[in-house]
């Protein structure tokens, strides 16, 4: 590591065991064992979703990412979900950061901190940045209203970055939402994050599990093309999200954005799995590599920095780009003093 990049270490990184201030953020069902191992790898935290897994998946996902990296690896969980057998199943396993979301941290911490793991807890307000502190939580993810996915608040990172920074103080504090690449990573520190967490960005690494259709949209896009919307809540009711425009979401706003089972074409089938398994419109899924049908029809999910993403690379030679983007910006800036 150059003095430049070094120079990007921060508290969080020693605490976390990792050499660079760069989270990936889980992705969902996008996230693989080689994507997180990639990650880690080079330098920042892998991470896995572990929400939806079955325990025993949990347990040979971490085996394998142990057989990719000696370096840290972490999961996260949904909180709006029963995850305490996954949690378990990822502690015994060895994981040593856990991140939570969508809830009370409290319910899982005595679990994680008896394991000797680091806690981490997205928010979206400095209150609740407050209460989860409170509540025993080690770093904290102010996730602003620009991220992709299920999105937990109303108030843009700029603003809500160094309000969280402000009220947690001296706990650390990751910034979320908006953040595709060097000048994001910098612009976050500047505000007080130690780390930025990174998702839209990590939907084209090679390593993610995402259909070679899905990437298509995500690098034709623009800043202006996502939507902050509840339309895709098919096993994951009232939880608003950011997606791509498209015409499911076209098709359900001219209808006057109806609820379930109103909605048009609910009920029917879009896309299909390994072993025949259905996907239907308005489900939370997005198109994986594995499946096949109408997959322009699904839950698309970026951020609002996707059109700062322009190309496929490995997941390690996004971190090395991020990173040195970000020393050298840094580095410009402070030249000018």
């Amino acid at each position: 590591m150059n003095d430049s990049v070094s120079s990007l270490r921060t508290p969080l990184c020693e605490l976390m065991g990792i050499r660079v201030p760069v989270v990936q953020a889980p992705v969902g069902s996008a996230s693989t064992p080689e994507l997180a191992a990639a990650v880690s790898g080079a330098g920042g935290l892998g991470m896995l979703a572990i929400t939806w897994m079955e325990p025993s998946k949990v347990s040979a996902d971490l085996k394998r990412v142990g057989e990719l990296t000696s370096s840290p690896v972490g999961v996260n969980a949904s909180l709006a979900f029963p995850v305490r057998a996954q949690v378990n199943a990822a502690l015994d396993a060895g994981v040593g950061v856990v991140s939570t979301f969508w809830g009370d941290p409290a319910q899982l911490h005595d679990l994680i901190r008896a394991a000797g793991a680091v806690h981490v807890h997205t928010v979206r307000s400095p209150a609740e940045a407050v209460r989860a502190v409170d509540a025993g939580v080690d770093v904290v993810v102010a996730q602003g209203w620009e991220a992709g996915g299920h999105v937990w608040g109303d108030v843009a990172s700029l603003p809500l970055v160094p309000a969280v920074v402000d009220a947690v103080d001296p706990v650390p504090v990751i910034a979320a939402g908006g953040i595709a690449d060097g000048r994001g990573l910098a612009a976050a520190l500047v505000l007080g994050a130690q780390a930025a967490w990174m998702g839209t960005r990590f939907l084209t690494a090679v390593e993610a599990s995402t259909h070679v259709d899905y990437r298509a949209r995500l690098l034709s896009a623009d800043v202006t093309t996502t939507v902050h919307t509840g339309c895709f809540d098919g096993g994951w009711p009232d939880a608003s999200h950011r997606v791509l425009r498209n015409q499911t979401l076209d098709d359900w706003e001219k209808a006057g954005s109806p609820s379930s089972p109103h909605r048009p074409g609910e009920g029917e089938v879009v896309a299909r799995g390994p072993g025949g398994r259905e996907f239907y419109r308005y489900d939370d899924m997005i198109p994986l590599a594995d499946l096949e049908g109408g997959l322009d029809l699904m839950a698309l999910y970026a951020g609002q920095s996707v059109g700062l993403v322009n190309d496929v690379l490995p997941a390690a030679e996004i971190v090395r780009r991020v990173v040195s983007d970000a020393a050298n910006e840094l580095g410009r800036w402070a030249s000018r003093g």
